[in-house]
């Protein structure tokens, strides 16, 4: 691709501040041990714009909602997916997560009709009837849960009934191996890609393996769905009727990498947020409280989407805990053509990375930022808020297509377990972040259950 030269006024924009060359090899290290609190050290010395160098390479850190929708939305066909996601195409493929161009256009047209919001709708009783299964074995515990574990193995379970028309519950090492593949994406991030995936590194065979049995899923729910695909209204059968035609390794490549990148976004980032949720929860049990007399009101029968409607309170909640810890915490991007953000030069080539958890905390835009307030997201007040200030599923035209499905199973998950359950984290038990490509909790969230009725 031949690349357009810089907009005059380009040669005279600044390059934005930040540590020396130098200190390459160390922030490198240091982002490998913790890559938050290398880009939040950065932004705040630096501040809204800055240059960070890691290794061989320097990221364009932009920390400001002007130019976060300068980047998603004003000038998004300039900046491809980026760092991170470019490596992670070795662990998931090319699916509508790392596609750019014609491609991601026709992946999306492909999945778009089936998070319509009639048929989105139409999937609240399932997603209450697994709200309820969850509190049923809750309550069953004989001792402290997991709950990241618990609330991957429930979204999963959303997932296979409102998108795939399939029992995910099958699979039962399909929890661990995209933990796997989590680990090989990063792994491949911070290793630029340099290590060959037949290396026998213990996470580069785990990941082999996991890579291996989700080839095996695919097959299966390809396998389920390919005698009569037009029968069904759901992912896999759209996705069978797109590759008629295309020759068999084609066809094959193209299904595995858009369902294997649809099992893991469209499980894993509802899986963080309600983890962090009650985590939080736990934390403040005010607002416990208050969702619990909520539910307790509305969730008298079956749920409909009336009824999300007067969960206000709750919504508020899951709006509050995705901007404190956003699953999608990094939003990175390669620039195609030289630019200019904020007066800051960007070069033709160059990572750009835009850093919800960071915006999100941004002190300019959220009074008392730390602090977990869902009355932030209060209707009345919404108007001046600037739009780009709070971003958990990106914005512009990649903006995550299952937006509304993920903010409607949470909010209908966390209500339901609200209402029947207190959930109590371990004495001692030290909550952080793992930012993988979602921004998981940390080995684990161990709870312990009080049934409240």
């Amino acid at each position: 691709m031949t690349l357009t030269a810089a907009p005059a006024n380009a040669t005279r924009a600044k390059v934005p501040p930040g540590p020396s060359r130098a200190a390459a090899p160390v922030l490198l290290a240091r982002m490998q041990k913790d890559r938050l609190k290398v880009l939040a050290a950065a932004a705040a010395e630096y501040g809204d714009a800055v240059r960070v160098p890691l290794g061989p390479k320097t990221l364009y850190l932009f920390n400001h909602p002007d130019y976060a929708k300068h980047i998603l939305a004003d000038n998004a066909a300039n900046y491809h997916k980026g760092i991170g996601l470019v490596h992670a195409r070795r662990a998931i493929g090319d699916g509508l997560l790392t596609s750019e161009g014609e491609a991601w256009r026709r992946q999306r047209r492909t999945i778009h009709p089936v998070f319509q919001m009639k048929r989105i709708a139409a999937q609240v009783p399932a997603i209450a009837d697994e709200a309820e299964k969850l509190v049923g074995r809750l309550r069953a515990a004989s001792g402290p849960v997991d709950m990241r574990r618990e609330m991957t193995g429930l979204a999963l379970g959303v997932l296979g009934r409102t998108l795939l028309d399939a029992d995910l519950g099958v699979f039962e090492q399909m929890g661990d191996s995209f933990e796997a593949v989590q680990d090989q994406a990063m792994f491949e991030m911070m290793s630029l890609s340099m290590v060959p995936t037949w290396v026998p590194l213990p996470k580069q065979v785990r990941f082999r393996r996991a890579r291996r049995y989700l080839n095996q899923v695919v097959r299966s729910l390809v396998a389920d769905r390919a005698g009569d695909p037009a029968a069904a209204d759901d992912v896999v059968s759209r996705l069978i009727e797109s590759v008629r035609g295309e020759d068999e390794r084609s066809a094959g490549n193209r299904m595995r990498d858009e369902l294997v990148t649809l099992l893991l976004a469209g499980h894993e980032t509802t899986a963080s947020t309600l983890s962090w949720a009650f985590h939080l929860l736990d934390e403040h049990p005010d607002v416990w409280h208050r969702m619990h007399e909520e539910a307790t009101q509305v969730l008298t029968g079956t749920p409909t989407v009336e009824d999300l409607h007067r969960l206000r309170y709750t919504t508020m909640v899951v709006e509050e805990a995705m901007r404190l810890y956003p699953a999608v915490w990094l939003l990175p991007r390669i620039a195609q053509e030289a630019d200019e953000i904020g007066g800051y030069r960007v070069p033709a080539g160059a990572d750009v990375v835009m850093c919800p958890y960071l915006l999100h905390r941004h002190r300019d835009f959220w009074d008392d930022p730390e602090r977990f307030d869902p009355e932030r997201f209060d209707p009345k007040r919404a108007p001046g808020r600037n739009r780009y200030s709070y971003i958990p599923f990106g914005a512009g035209p990649r903006v995550c297509v299952g937006s509304s499905l993920g903010t409607m199973e949470a909010t209908i998950v966390l209500a339901t377990v609200a209402r029947d359950l207190r959930l109590k984290k371990l004495p001692g038990h030290r909550i952080s972040g793992e930012p993988m490509l979602t921004l998981r909790v940390r080995g684990g969230l161990p709870m312990t259950v009080h049934p409240t009725r």
